[in-house]
């Protein structure tokens, strides 16, 4: 008997200014693994994931000599890690911003919540992993 498919978001996309430095941002500082790589007609696309089986983050270079902004650009990518504090602190010692320290946020029942930046300056948030008993 076959399962029936389930609706679920798959990734998101963002266009980078340096694909390269992107791929090695995403996969040694934030933990990443590269799943493919595609060449399309006006773009190179690099999709990363913790797991085939999770959501995808799709890094995005334009090739078609288009006039792209790929600073700071508004929104922001949601990471939970098992460690925030050090996700912070391996984005610091990339030399990129943290915009708001890892601190406990009352609202959210003092769950930990810091912010920083990629390469491309594009909003971090960096969450405390739920533990097994909170999923």
């Amino acid at each position: 008997m076959a399962t029936a498919a389930r609706d679920r978001f798959g990734a998101a996309g963002i266009g980078v200014s340096d694909l390269d430095r992107s791929v090695d941002f995403y996969t040694r500082v934030i933990g990443m693994k590269e799943l493919t790589k595609l060449r399309l007609p006006d773009m190179d696309e690099v999709i990363l994931g913790f797991s085939t089986r999770q959501t995808a983050l799709v890094l995005m270079h334009y090739t078609d000599g288009s006039d792209r902004r790929y600073h700071d650009n508004p929104g922001k990518l949601v990471f939970s890690f098992a460690d925030p504090f050090a996700a912070a602190e391996r984005i610091r010692a990339e030399g990129l911003e943290i915009v708001r320290e890892v601190t406990p946020v009352p609202e959210l029942g003092d769950a930990l919540v810091g912010f920083g930046r990629d390469p491309d300056g594009i909003l971090l948030e960096l969450l405390q992993a739920p533990t097994p008993d909170d999923t």
